[in-house]
């Protein structure tokens, strides 16, 4: 009605004026006599259409105000053009809730239906009898699915799309498959003009919302994950123990912020020391969970030389937590450097190896898997094993970040003659020496490509 009435406006008061400048024209023109005269009947003739088109447009300005008062600023169109004022400065979904219930609730005496059509999730319902009701439910789910086009329409009393505007019984706009229904049985009587604007605020509302949702859970997520990175480290040991006859070096880094990757130094007495380093399956917070129950079950328990004991306490807890698949390859060892031995158990770690200097060069003596996953499966009678230890020793423990780093070709850095040549020639060196030469290689041979691992290692080198 809005735009009708305008134009109506519009065309009448061009008329008038056009009318006007002739009426002025015919009387106060002077009819042509001379040369003279020519140019002063010129001369009024435009002062008359310059005053006539000004008085015109001074009409024009006030009709088209008025119309828009008696439209859109007054009746029942002011109602939604409140609302749009207020959705223009919403930023949640409890703003938004709060000028539905406002505006069209209670100054419009509308019923109300948010729904997430995505997740086909009711977000918002106004407290009566039209929108709680199952029939109105499974109407608007039928004739209003998931995949409807972005934009706003108008429904009859049956909840069905109609062209008929002046037959609607509600409207409802659908933006990101968000369906806001308004059932409101005078809906014929608000201005067509005004639901263009109500659909660009709505669509404006719902991205502002996503953004700033997005946002916040992006910096509240962040701020956990840092949380509890910190929270991690802190289970990992701060510095490496002073212990006689033994030097140790060790290598952490996480692919994200927190890691399924973990590993400890504890000393039993003056030459026994625990060594532990193990690798949590998935990565993310799971993950993190069941290295932070490891760490803590290994620390509390007081026979840290019962290895079996060690294993089962920790395959116990890790099943206690009911987290589907999730399990640990574990190495654990016993370094006695007064009896120049190991005891371990190697619960499924690929890579513990032991580097002997011989006369020949250094000898690669493997430490081999002898019992299964921890966490998940029935565990077999778990044996330890013992290995002697020779002064110049050193022990090298990884998890598979290190050795299935991969090239350009695809090919695994454990399987490399490379990675063979580096840790002989670490072994001559310093524990931290030897691990800054494998590092240095991984990064090499790995390029510019983001590593696909958690990358954890630890040396230990007896008799010094």
């Amino acid at each position: 009605m809005y735009k009708t009435q305008k134009k109506i406006v519009l065309i009448c008061v061009n008329f008038l004026t056009i009318i006007l400048f002739i009426i002025l024209a015919v009387f106060l023109v002077p009819e042509k006599s001379s040369n003279a005269h020519s140019i002063y009947s010129f001369v009024v003739s435009v002062i008359l259409f310059i005053a006539t088109v000004f008085l015109g447009g001074k009409l024009k300005s006030f009709l088209v105000g008025k119309v828009r008062h008696n439209t859109l600023e007054s009746g029942e169109t002011v109602i939604l053009n409140n609302f749009i004022e207020k959705l223009r400065f919403c930023y949640s979904l409890e703003d938004f809730y709060s000028a539905i219930s406002e505006y069209l609730e209670v100054q419009g005496d509308c019923s109300v239906l948010l729904i997430d059509r995505s997740k086909n999730y009711i977000l918002y319902n106004s407290p009566d009898r039209l929108t709680t009701s199952e029939a109105t439910r499974e109407k608007l789910d039928s004739h209003f699915t998931e995949s409807w086009a972005d934009g706003f329409y108008f429904f009859d009393r049956h909840i069905g799309i109609t062209s008929k505007y002046q037959k609607s019984r509600g409207f409802f706009l659908c933006s990101e498959k968000q369906h806001l229904y308004v059932f409101c049985k005078y809906a014929r009587l608000f201005e067509l003009h005004v639901y263009d604007r109500l659909f660009e605020e709505y669509k404006h509302f719902i991205v502002r919302t996503r953004i700033i949702s997005e946002l916040s859970e992006i910096s509240a997520t962040t701020k956990e994950w840092e949380q509890l990175a910190e929270t991690q480290q802190s289970f990992l040991p701060q510095k490496i123990p002073n212990i006689p006859k033994l030097k140790i070096a060790t290598y952490f880094r996480p692919l994200v912020n927190v890691s399924g990757d973990y590993f400890s130094i504890l000393p039993i007495d003056d030459s026994k020391t625990l060594l532990m380093l193990g690798d949590v399956s998935g990565k993310g917070l799971p993950a993190a969970l069941i290295m932070g129950l490891v760490m803590n079950t290994v620390k509390i328990i007081e026979d840290k030389e019962d290895l079996v004991g060690v294993v089962k306490a920790v395959d116990k807890a890790i099943k206690g937590m009911h987290l589907q698949d999730k399990y640990t390859v574990l190495f654990l060892g016993v370094v006695d450097t007064d009896k120049m031995r190991i005891r371990y158990i190697n619960a499924s770690m690929s890579d513990p190896i032991i580097l002997s200097p011989s006369p020949d060069g250094y000898r690669l003596k493997p430490l081999t898997s002898n019992a299964s996953l921890v966490g998940i499966i029935d565990m077999d009678d778990v044996k330890v094993e013992e290995k002697r230890l020779f002064r110049g020793d050193s022990i090298l423990i990884a998890t598979d970040g290190v050795s299935e780093v991969m090239d350009e070709n695809g090919v695994e850095l454990g399987d490399t003659d490379i990675y063979r040549k580096t840790i002989i020639a670490g072994a001559t060196k310093s524990p931290q020496e030897f691990v800054n030469d494998v590092v240095d290689l991984i990064m090499k041979y790995n390029g510019d490509r983001k590593l696909h691992d958690d990358v954890t290692m630890m040396i230990a080198k007896v008799g010094y």
